[in-house]
């Protein structure tokens, strides 16, 4: 199958239904002679971090070739473009407004509006400015404070040029993968870690959303997480399964539409405890114009009297990284989602594979994407004719790029692009993703 199709009624199909494209500032900017150091470059530089011992210094040479990326964006016929600012390029370390750093979004946003290209940014996509992980990172309360305050600075600079604020990505990622097992930077270990750190990650979030509700009422405004839905190996691992679920995915969400963590937190020892203090659940629990959801994979677990729960090697088909291709999860996910919690509107921010592509005679045909595409655009459609209130769908990603601890060795373009000469080429993924676009 080399293009992407829905049914005739679809909702997706109509042209209010957002279509876009995502990346992130450290994947695909470069240009770290022209920022505060962050977290990831450090975490780079320590020894057997990265695969591929590869770093985020150049990546995909962005902060050089925006205009030819917009003019590629462009050219896939999408709506909207998602993309983060990289905090210690716009803030300096006394706190105050980098003007270099920030012409360089605004630059960005003027043009995206010239293009009517809807700008959706994320405040945060894990790179933290070093200078504040010297100072404690997501373990000082204190920093909550501090992303409230870049927030502030960059939501009055930007003024009326962007169309969607999230205040994080992914605060499981930053949490768990960051502070608690150590495989992304800052690289911490520690089980007391990670709750401590999410804690502050879900206030940082409440404190800016009080900042754009004051500033910029008009965008909408919100934050995505990333699922990825638990299943038990068998009926007798239900109960590990349940608890998994609660410790990697409603840990971020429950907070946000219940203003409480999961009941688990009275499981977990007491030094494990995040430090909540009066009001910071209300803080948390600020309300949403909408929800974004990344989704990518399930996981399987079974029951384990040493650690509760042990995921299990992910079952075939598989994607270059290892993830199941399993479309029915993303379904029973959102629309379970929904039954749970009184959501606003959603949109998928993140979804899409990692494969091995090739590129031969000037063409990437990456037809295992295409079909990943295409099941996870049937199994939205079917969450949506489920009764789920969703508004668009971001391919992740706009090229392939640098991809955290995998280094360059895993590819999730929708556009190719040769590191040795920064060439960018659009694969058959991104060939059938406009035509989708399009042909509405």
């Amino acid at each position: 199958m080399n293009k992407l199709s829905l049914p005739k009624n679809s909702a997706m199909l109509s042209q209010d239904f957002t279509y876009g494209v995502a990346t992130a500032s450290f994947q695909i900017e470069g240009g770290v002679e022209k920022r505060l150091p962050c977290i990831w470059d450090i975490f780079c530089a320590a020894e057997n971090k990265i695969v591929d011992n590869s770093n985020g210094d150049v990546a995909c040479d962005h902060i050089e070739r925006w205009q030819e990326d917009i003019d590629l964006i462009e050219s896939l016929g999408v709506d909207a473009y998602r993309f983060s600012i990289s905090w210690p390029r716009v803030i300096t370390e006394s706190g105050e407004l980098n003007a270099e750093g920030c012409k360089f979004y605004t630059d960005i946003l003027d043009e995206l509006q010239r293009r009517n290209i809807k700008a959706f940014v994320t405040l945060y996509h894990w790179d933290l400015p070093q200078h504040i992980e010297e100072q404690g990172g997501w373990l000082n309360r204190e920093t909550a404070y501090k992303f409230r305050d870049y927030t502030a600075l960059i939501v009055q600079a930007f003024g009326d040029r962007v169309y969607s604020y999230a205040t994080l990505n992914e605060p499981f990622c930053s949490a768990y993968l960051g502070y608690e097992i150590g495989i992304h930077a800052p690289g911490k270990i520690g089980k007391e870690y990670g709750k401590k750190a999410a804690h502050h990650l879900l206030l940082a979030h409440g404190l800016a959303m009080e900042v754009l509700a004051e500033h910029s009422p008009k965008t909408k405004n919100g934050i995505v997480l990333n699922f990825t839905p638990c299943y038990p190996e068998s009926e007798k691992d239900q109960a590990a399964s349940d608890f998994a679920d609660d410790y990697f995915n409603h840990w971020y969400i429950r907070p946000l539409f219940k203003g409480k963590y999961p009941e688990i937190l009275a499981d977990l020892p007491k030094e494990n405890h995040p430090d909540i203090l009066a009001g910071d659940m209300d803080i948390i629990a600020h309300p949403l114009d909408f929800l974004g959801v990344n989704f990518y994979t399930r996981a399987i677990y079974r029951a384990d009297d040493e650690n509760i729960f042990m995921q299990i090697e992910p079952p075939a088909p598989r994607t270059d990284i290892g993830w199941e291709i399993y479309p029915e999860a993303c379904t029973s996910l959102l629309t379970q989602l929904n039954n749970e919690y009184k959501l606003p509107p959603i949109y998928i921010t993140e979804n899409g594979a990692a494969m091995a592509d090739k590129k031969i005679a000037g063409q990437v045909n990456d037809l295992g994407r295409i079909e990943y595409y295409n099941q996870h655009l049937d199994a939205v459609n079917t969450a949506i004719e489920n009764g789920v209130e969703i508004k668009g769908y971001f391919a992740w990603s706009l090229m392939d790029n640098f991809e955290w601890a995998e280094g360059y060795l895993k590819r999730f373009g929708i556009v190719y692009v040769d590191y040795e000469t920064q060439q960018r080429t659009i694969k058959s993924s991104g060939i059938a993703y406009k035509e989708l676009i399009t042909s509405r």
